[in-house]
């Protein structure tokens, strides 16, 4: 197994770092750089990475964006924020933008690692900060941005709408579960999960798995 990693990030020099870094994991291969969030999306246009390393503050297109356009363009390659922010206006739009990694660049090159790891296996990593503000989110419905369907009643009542197999599945979202893992809990397939996802977004009309986990969360689907 080898994962394809793209940087994208404006410092020169925070790339060598990494660079030269990752030039010490055996599958780990670095396939590019990108020093904007449109260079991002060309790169990943032609390079086809499994992962993208993605700063947030960049010239020309910032990541958050870039995110966005990449997880309509390209779904299945996965975006791992790599950034000095932790506060709202950065975590959240980040993750509704697709991103499935929230990391801060004073993390440990080895838990770097890990964690690009961990997202290439369909797992979600987030820094702990941005961890604690999704949870907040969760806690305190006045923490809600102002257009999140949690907040708004967006969505709300509709949960009767779902099959139960739907609520099934929502309910796992709800636990941080990938599509793969959701499967292998209802013994059926990754495609099969994946329809169901596209059906029950439809139904509550939502437009991601963190819209739809804050609101099955927030209620009482998961203790």
């Amino acid at each position: 197994m080898t994962i394809k990693l793209l940087l994208a990030d404006d410092h020169p020099m925070v790339r060598r770092g990494l660079q030269v870094f990752l030039a010490t994991q055996s599958d780990i291969q670095l396939v590019g750089e990108a020093a904007s969030g449109r260079e991002a999306i060309e790169k990943a246009e032609a390079l086809q990475p499994d992962i993208i390393l993605m700063d947030l503050k960049m010239p020309v297109l910032g990541g958050i964006e870039a995110t966005r356009k990449l997880k309509q363009s390209h779904p299945d390659i996965k975006v791992i924020v790599l950034t000095s922010f932790s506060d709202q206006d950065h975590v959240i739009p980040a993750i509704r933008a697709g991103a499935r990694g929230y990391l801060l660049k004073d993390i440990e090159p080895e838990e770097l690692v890990r964690a690009v790891r961990r997202v290439y296996q369909g797992h979600v990593e987030l820094h702990s900060e941005a961890a604690g503000l999704l949870m907040s989110m969760v806690a305190e419905p006045d923490s809600l941005p102002v257009d999140a369907p949690a907040a708004s009643g967006r969505g709300l009542g509709l949960l009767d709408t779902l099959t139960p197999r739907e609520r099934e599945v929502l309910k796992l979202i709800a636990q941080g579960k990938s599509n793969k893992e959701i499967g292998e809990s209802l013994f059926i397939t990754e495609k099969t999960v994946k329809t169901h996802v596209s059906h029950l977004l439809d139904k509550l009309g939502l437009t991601d798995r963190t819209q739809a986990a804050i609101l099955a969360v927030k209620q009482g689907m998961i203790e």
